[in-house]
């Protein structure tokens, strides 16, 4: 019980029914090897945790001043519920040294294992959310996931902005984006390209970049920017 005191300290979470934390922390290695010192193993209630965290953060970008994209959406949420991700999240909060295992799986390095801290934290997630509410649960999830939130949102290693408008535009005017390069500067080992794109020969973006392909990605970006404007004005053609 002081192990599930320090533990609840650490999330900031007091859980009315122990059981559920104690559930939580099980794995089914410890449930297979001790049945008569648990009636379950986590394995429910992370499921329950994955779709609850990736319920809290869709809900958080999808209200962010950016208007995200569906696919951008999906993109940000697939790197956050990541196992690597997860199992950081795990150790910020010392995770592993209170999950109960079998022998095998402790011998083994379980408390250390990314894929098994991951569905723990999970685990711990869906519970809090059975225990408390979704107020509750949304309030712990982004005390923990915000940081890794927001520099998401405002980092472009995970848009691929190319790809977004080619998306957008076969979806919507079933054609393709076409780039120019409109100028070209600076010696030939420190060029800058300034690339211009077009949608049905309308100029939707630029973008200038040290390379062609970061400059199309500019452009690509304005574009997308342009492209939900002109949607929400209804003016696009």
């Amino acid at each position: 019980m002081e192990n599930i005191a320090e533990l609840e300290k650490h999330f900031g979470y007091v859980f009315k029914n122990k059981a559920l934390l104690i559930e939580a922390l099980t794995h089914r290695s410890f449930y297979h090897e001790n049945p008569d010192k648990s009636t379950d193993h986590n394995e429910r209630l992370e499921f329950l945790g994955d779709s609850v965290l990736g319920l809290v953060i869709v809900e958080y970008l999808f209200f962010s001043d950016k208007k995200f994209t569906e696919s951008v959406m999906a993109k940000i949420k697939s790197y956050l519920v990541k196992e690597s991700v997860l199992s950081d999240v795990a150790n910020s909060i010392s995770l592993g040294k209170y999950l109960r295992l079998g022998k095998g799986e402790e011998a083994s390095g379980g408390r250390s294992k990314k894929s098994l801290l991951a569905d723990a934290v999970e685990a711990f997630l869906g519970a809090v959310y059975l225990d408390g509410s979704y107020k509750k649960v949304r309030e712990l999830i982004l005390r923990l996931f915000r940081e890794k939130i927001d520099v998401i949102m405002h980092s472009n290693e995970l848009y691929d902005f190319k790809t977004e408008l080619q998306e957008k535009t076969q979806l919507l005017f079933g054609t393709l984006p076409e780039y120019r390069v409109i100028k070209q500067e600076g010696e030939e080992h420190k060029k800058i390209f300034t690339i211009e794109v077009f949608i049905k020969g309308k100029k939707f973006g630029k973008g200038t970049g040290k390379s062609k392909k970061e400059a199309q990605a500019f452009a690509a970006e304005e574009a997308l920017l342009q492209l939900l404007s002109d949607s929400d004005q209804s003016t696009m053609f």
